[in-house]
């Protein structure tokens, strides 16, 4: 499943770990154990801070669903603080973890790269209730849309993950900031208003 994903031995190693502690707990009999296997993946990359997004698991996790994947992984995190008798550090995600991948998968310009990065940071300043992955689509989109080499909506939601509509609401969010997201490095002010109105 790991080799899949193209992941470092080290998360395959944590992955071992964490599922040898949880059938130790003898707990998993009669659960879904591609399910199982899966979120020990997930919560292994998390905490290698290199996480990968629900989708991406499933997509590699023998049929298990994001539904099964998503309470095996509130299970194990679950039974372990249980079993450790403290709270499992995860690691939080942000936006920038998964741009570099999402770029790479539709092509885009290292100077394109490097101004979603930058205005993935800036985001982060501003009080803008979306999930990171969410927000990563949204820069995408937008750092795009300024570009020669514009990406259509559907073509960012295959790369991400993030469903159309999803995006475009994120965009929705983070177009009034535009001109405090977008390096001027990139887009000057004029260009802006090339951005399409949401």
């Amino acid at each position: 499943m790991a080799d899949r994903l193209g992941l470092v031995a080290t998360i395959k190693d944590r992955a071992n770990e964490i599922f040898k502690k949880i059938e130790d707990l003898k707990s998993i009999r009669g659960r879904n154990q591609d399910a199982i296997l899966a979120a020990c993946l997930y919560i292994a990359c998390r905490q290698e801070d290199r996480p990968r997004t629900v989708k991406e698991i499933c997509s590699v996790a023998n049929g298990a669903t994001k539904k099964e994947i998503g309470r095996a992984k509130e299970f194990i995190v679950k039974q372990l603080e249980v079993e450790m008798g403290q709270s499992m550090e995860m690691g939080t995600i942000h936006a920038g973890d998964f741009l570099r991948r999402f770029c790479s998968t539709l092509g885009m310009t290292n100077q394109a790269v490097n101004a979603a990065k930058e205005a993935v940071q800036r985001s982060e300043e501003l009080d803008i209730r979306r999930s990171p992955i969410s927000i990563a689509a949204a820069v995408i989109y937008m750092i795009t849309q300024l570009s020669e080499d514009k990406k259509p909506l559907k073509d960012i939601s295959l790369a991400t993950g993030v469903a159309e509509g999803t995006i475009r609401n994120s965009y929705k969010d983070l177009y009034p900031y535009a001109s405090r997201l977008i390096p001027n490095t990139y887009a000057k002010e004029e260009d802006l208003k090339n951005l399409c109105t949401p």
